[in-house]
């Protein structure tokens, strides 16, 4: 195991962080140029990623005392390798703490999670307008999946795809 960048602390956020993570998400948001896309609130994060029944784990970096990062993910399966993995659904380093191999430590934290409880792989979704991140991503190994298309149900779509009364 390789040992975190100097000054930095990796550790489970807490309920408490919510408001923290919160914000790094509005600032993902900005950096991508999508903050006004943003429904979530802090007490979304305090009610779904904390608890018996967590819909998402978190990780956050400290850099001396300081947030510098976070990483938010959640567990999934492979039906066609039959075994569980991760999925990081957000990886966000604050500006000043960028280059620092903060977003590594993260991510390979989140692998050793996954892999301590059987997973094999990790996957993630990338805006088709970052470039810097998509490079990261592939020095690291996580590669683009030809394969793979995503599709989503949001908002009306979701809502007309849950009703039980749709013929």
């Amino acid at each position: 195991m390789s040992p975190p960048p100097p000054n930095v602390t990796v550790r489970p956020a807490e309920p408490a962080d919510a408001e923290m993570m919160h914000e790094a998400i509005l600032r993902l948001g900005h950096h991508l140029g999508m903050k006004l896309k943003i429904a979530s609130t802090a007490e979304d994060f305090r009610r779904f990623g904390f608890g018996p029944n967590a819909a998402f784990s978190s990780l956050i970096a400290e850099v001396d005392g300081e947030f510098a990062a976070l990483c938010l993910f959640f567990p999934i399966f492979s039906t066609w390798l039959g075994r569980p993995g991760v999925y990081v659904q957000d990886l966000y380093v604050d500006e000043r703490f960028r280059g620092r191999k903060i977003g590594e430590c993260l991510l390979r934290e989140v692998a050793r999670w996954s892999r301590e409880r059987g997973g094999v792989y990790l996957r993630l979704a990338v805006d088709v307008d970052n470039v810097s991140a998509q490079g990261f991503y592939e020095r690291l190994g996580i590669g683009w999946l030809d394969s793979d298309r995503d599709h989503g149900a949001y908002g009306e779509a979701f809502l007309a795809l849950a009703r039980t009364d749709a013929n």
